[in-house]
């Protein structure tokens, strides 16, 4: 296969279909995304039938079990995806919105308008699901996308997308949804140069893909984050609710990015917390890695420089036992990767420090870091969790997949 060839005719049909998807209207998205829908649940069985090929190629590589969770698509999981393309099709349509309006001193009527990015491409690794959401998600902004998964998901992905294709083939046009087929890590040096056609690369996956993406990329990078995220237990903190958030939190699924990998706990409820905590947490096959103090409470592996910088993606946590809030901030402040940060206490001043002084994309006061999702916090899905801070931040729904653009009206105004 020529791939130089082949991605740019692809970024060609993706162009050509953004132009009439950017006025494509609301009613004809959401008959898509409803018969993308209905699509998924029609075709369940052949969807598992070739995610059973990644999974059986996963375990005979030895991939890691939190990460074949990843992989994993079940029933469930297959009719919780159709149920985010539903949620997606009933949320309002941000395409067309007019986000503030004004006149000028020439008596000019000046408007701010949303509109689509364009052509999105999307690079991702081992999770099926971003397939849809990512498609669902550019749909409904009016985007057409580009969709390049992992080699560890190829038959998964490959089936969504043409399940997804054959559905929305007579409503939309063709180059709305397209999959990259190929394997080879060359065909991601080339969507990284096609500045002619993609408007704007998203990467989501591990922090060396992300790395790459940032480093390698002449089209505009919008970087979703590696997950560095911590659990502060304060010395006013409710233990119990603090043991259920952290369960919660580490292990319901420890191979996603809003899982925490870092636990801080103050000295002065260390002795309290942590025999029972850590009893929890070994019935759940968490391995306890601790500072010093840590080991002289509990029985555990001590922890290294490297154990408070890591994204484990498994059942690993790190602790830490801190002697004040401020030594909980620096800390955070030292190893976060700023996408998900939570403070447990019932001490409303410490709680307002830990929201205005953490830098990260979501900062929580007694819950648990898993609520950071497009799914969540009601984007019907979302493209990533985006740690930067210039054009978006936080879960990526809507909103975050459009532009802006002025319309100016006059009556004949000329400048002087």
């Amino acid at each position: 296969m020529d791939l130089q060839n082949y991605l740019e005719s692809m970024g060609t049909k993706a162009k050509n279909a953004s132009r009439i998807l950017s006025f494509e209207k609301s009613e004809n998205k959401n008959l898509a995304l409803k018969k993308m829908s209905q699509a998924l649940i029609e075709n369940k069985d052949i969807l598992i039938t070739e995610n059973k090929k990644d999974i059986d190629k996963a375990k005979l590589d030895g991939m890691k079990e939190s990460l074949i969770d990843r992989l994993l698509l079940t029933e469930k999981r297959i009719v919780d995806m159709a149920d985010s393309l539903i949620q997606i099709a009933s949320l309002k349509d941000p395409i067309g919105e007019i986000t503030s309006m004004w006149k000028n001193s020439d008596d000019l009527t000046i408007g701010k308008k949303r509109v689509p990015l364009g052509v999105i491409a999307i690079i991702y690794e081992s999770r099926p699901n971003v397939t849809v959401d990512a498609a669902g998600l550019c749909i409904k902004s009016g985007n057409s996308v580009i969709l390049k998964g992992g080699k560890e998901a190829i038959n998964s992905n490959l089936a969504i997308a043409k399940v997804l294709n054959q559905a929305i083939n007579d409503i939309l046009p063709k180059g709305t949804i397209n999959y990259v087929n190929s394997t080879e890590r060359e065909a991601v040096n080339i969507l990284l140069k096609l500045n002619k056609y993609i408007d704007v690369v998203i990467p989501r996956g591990g922090a060396s893909l992300i790395n790459f993406v940032v480093n390698n990329s002449t089209v505009p990078v919008i970087e979703t984050g590696v997950g560095n995220c911590h659990v502060y237990v304060d010395e006013y903190a409710n233990l119990s609710m603090a043991e259920d958030i952290i369960i919660n939190a580490k292990t319901q699924r420890p191979g996603v990015c809003n899982a925490i990998e870092t636990i801080l706990i103050h000295e002065k409820i260390a002795k309290k917390i942590l025999p029972s905590l850590s009893k929890k947490l070994i019935d759940k096959n968490v391995e306890i890695r601790g500072c010093n103090k840590t080991q002289v409470i509990i029985p555990c592996t001590l922890a290294c420089e490297e154990d408070y910088k890591n994204e484990f993606l498994d059942l690993i946590l790190a602790v830490k036992i801190v002697d004040s809030l401020d030594h909980a901030l620096n800390h955070i402040y030292k190893y976060s990767t700023k996408h998900s940060e939570a403070i447990i206490t019932e001490n409303y001043s410490n709680s307002q420090r830990f929201l205005n002084e953490v830098d990260a994309a979501a900062v929580y006061v007694n819950a648990s870091t898993r609520f950071t999702d497009g799914f969540a916090f009601g984007f019907g899905g979302e493209i990533g969790i985006s740690t930067q801070k210039l054009h978006a931040r936080g879960p990526m729904g809507l909103n975050e997949l459009t532009s802006s653009k002025y319309v100016i009206y006059g009556n004949g105004q000329i400048r002087k």
